[in-house]
């Protein structure tokens, strides 16, 4: 029986790249390590894994749709058409992640499987799976929320977080509309309307880390950013609970719940520990929160977060700076048949003389 590694991966969140084809800097583009993931797709598949049994699972904020503007605009209001445009100009963006991933595929033993997030929701509209599917020339596996399997459960996190949660049973919104769209979360919505528009200014706003101190230092340095940007905030709220719109018709036990929440970050261990309390599950994997996490209750239950492959930027004292790591969760099949492990990584990449620095 051939080795067997399945590897997981999230919240690379690809844009259009980081030239457009203009030859203008995108700055809204967040993936700058296009190389290094060909080559830890193509480590995985040549050498010592060439014989192996492969999975690549892409656990959700792939692709960055709600950052990712259809024809000069940015929408709330996705049809299938809009989404596979949107999706086009990614792919044309990044060719050569999407080469090594048709590299990968067309080895018989090795696969692909999708896991949908909620930046990544228009994953959900067949016609985008499709082109996927036609871009690797493989036929992916596609998950709208969890992949489970040995005793592991995989799902992106987004379902734990009010703000960000689907509704499982309405993906789409098709009453007394000319065609169905995506019924986005309220965190979507609140991302296009509100963070966008600081991100013109400010590109890195959504990527610092605690979210309190950057408050406080916003509110010290940047005053009246701070206080345009509340005010924008508390507008948002009021047309959210009393303006009509069956785009945006949330529960006000939903809202309320979403505010006392309020963790723009948020700590994912307390879902993970409830799911491994299932004695068929000994491995949770998440992503979203973008802080790369391991925990362990008792010897055999563990969680995993993996991170993200975008830039952070810290104010915390002990890790003061900007922060990139390439993390990833290997889980590996003992030989023996016992029960598969998970280990977190990094990705080094191979040693360069030189590269191009990561500006916007």
């Amino acid at each position: 029986m051939s080795r067997r590694f399945k590897l997981i991966i999230s919240d690379l969140h690809l844009g259009k790249g980081r030239i457009l084809p203009d030859g203008a800097t995108n700055q809204l583009e967040e993936f700058y390590y296009g190389e290094k993931l060909v080559e830890f797709i193509n480590y995985y598949s040549s050498g010592a894994f060439r014989d192996a049994e492969v999975e690549i699972i892409i656990n959700g904020d792939f692709f960055n749709f709600l950052q990712v503007d259809y024809r000069g605009h940015f929408l709330t209001v996705v049809t299938e058409g809009v989404a596979l445009e949107i999706m086009k100009s990614i792919v044309a963006g990044h060719e050569n992640v999407f080469r090594a991933l048709k590299e990968f595929a067309s080895q018989t033993q090795n696969s692909i499987t999708y896991v949908v997030g909620n930046h990544d929701q228009a994953m959900m509209w067949p016609a985008c799976r499709a082109y996927l599917n036609q871009v690797v020339d493989t036929a992916i596996r596609y998950k709208n929320i969890v992949y489970y399997f040995d005793g592991v459960h995989i799902e992106h996190g987004h379902m734990h977080e009010a703000a960000n949660r689907l509704d499982p049973k309405r993906f789409f919104l098709k009453k007394d509309l000319p065609e169905p769209i995506l019924n986005l979360p309220f965190g979507s919505h609140f991302f296009v309307d509100l963070v966008l528009k600081i991100k013109e200014k400010y590109p890195h706003v959504d990527k610092i880390r605690p979210f309190s101190k950057m408050v406080r230092w916003a509110f010290l340095n940047e005053t009246w950013l701070s206080i345009t940007s509340f005010v924008t905030f508390i507008i948002f709220g009021i047309k959210t609970l009393f303006k009509k719109d069956p785009r945006r018709e949330w529960p006000f036990k939903t809202l309320l719940k979403i505010a006392l929440e309020s963790a723009i970050f948020p700590d994912l261990s307390e879902s993970a520990r409830k799911i491994l309390k299932d004695e068929r599950v000994h491995t949770v994997v998440f992503g979203h929160t973008h802080v790369y996490q391991y925990r362990q209750w008792g010897k055999d239950k563990e969680y995993f977060n993996t991170g993200t492959w975008t830039e952070l930027t810290s104010l915390d004292i002990v890790s003061l700076g900007k922060i990139t790591k390439l993390t990833y969760v290997l889980i590996e099949y003992p030989e023996d048949g016992g029960r598969p492990r998970g280990r977190l990584k990094e990705w080094r990449g191979y040693h360069r003389i030189e590269e191009d620095v990561a500006v916007s």
